[in-house]
């Protein structure tokens, strides 16, 4: 690799560093010192960004109707937020359930392929279901209990951790491709490196938060649980960029892309870890 090829990436990278300094901070500063009502407002409007990069990459190109996709699912949140709590678990279970089948559509490459009517809404319906019971799922957990904040924080770092020692093990060791027709730079052993940069964490964590035994043991397999559906998550977005032909959702975050190239992977993440904690009285 000459120099001329060497510079772009360490530039690339030091970009990408910048923007992750920036950013984290702020991101750990809205979760624990916003109140749960302050916390919906501002994951909506950075989802709400998300849903319009979206509609792009679905093949919505009018912007009045990327604009009408964007406020009905605005519509939906605004609604979620005013009824009741159970409304909220409902709509993360439907988000659950998406995600559940998301890896049936993985395996058909060219399911929805296209900018037929028929392909552009199923495609929009997907961008839907996967951030609206994304918001719901955070939202929710954020607003659970006195813990609620930490835990957010907790998923957050989590898969922040994931991504971070994906990176590291794919391209330190990096060799049998993880799905080349879908994301030809994902590997196996960034795969392996984000569940044991996961795991790690997660038992670091769980003791933080005073957990032990069974409880513990119970966060780890989560924890993995939660990792593995992230992975799925951010599959999902490459496929929809190799149908739409483009490298980012967006340019919202120098060096990172958009909101859903950041986000990809907390959308599948927040139904999948929230569920497991409901379902473990955590």
């Amino acid at each position: 690799m000459n120099e001329t090829t060497v510079k772009p990436a360490k530039s690339g990278l030091q970009q990408r560093a910048l923007t992750a300094l920036v950013l984290a901070p702020l991101a750990v500063l809205g979760v624990l010192k916003l109140p749960t009502g302050g916390f919906a407002l501002a994951l909506a409007a950075v989802f709400a960004i998300g849903l319009w990069e979206w509609s792009a990459m679905a093949g919505c190109h009018a912007r009045w109707q990327r604009g009408l996709f964007v406020l009905m699912n605005l519509l939906v949140i605004a609604w979620l937020w005013t009824a009741a709590a159970q409304s909220l678990r409902i709509a993360l279970g439907i988000g659950l359930g998406f995600w559940l089948l998301v890896p049936i559509w993985l395996r058909c490459f060219e399911f929805a392929h296209g900018d037929q009517r028929g392909a552009v809404t199923l495609k929009l319906l997907a961008g839907s279901l996967a951030v609206v019971p994304a918001w719901s799922a955070g939202v929710y957990l954020h607003g659970s209990s006195h813990r609620g904040a930490f835990w957010v924080l907790f998923l957050l770092v989590l898969i922040w951790c994931a991504d971070v020692f994906a990176y590291l093990c794919g391209r330190q060791f990096g060799r049998r491709k993880l799905a080349p027709r879908i994301s030809p730079g994902k590997t196996w052993a960034g795969v392996y490196g984000a569940f044991g940069g996961a795991i790690l964490y997660a038992w670091a964590g769980a003791s933080l938060l005073g957990l032990a035994g069974s409880a513990r043991w119970s966060v780890l397999a989560l924890a993995a649980l939660t990792v593995a559906f992230s992975i799925i998550g951010d599959l999902f977005e490459s496929l929809i960029k190799r149908h739409a032909g483009c490298k980012d959702s967006g340019q919202l975050f120098p060096g990172h892309g958009g909101v859903f190239d950041r986000f990809d992977s907390l959308f599948a993440a927040l139904p999948v870890f929230t569920a497991g904690l409901i379902w473990l009285h955590l």
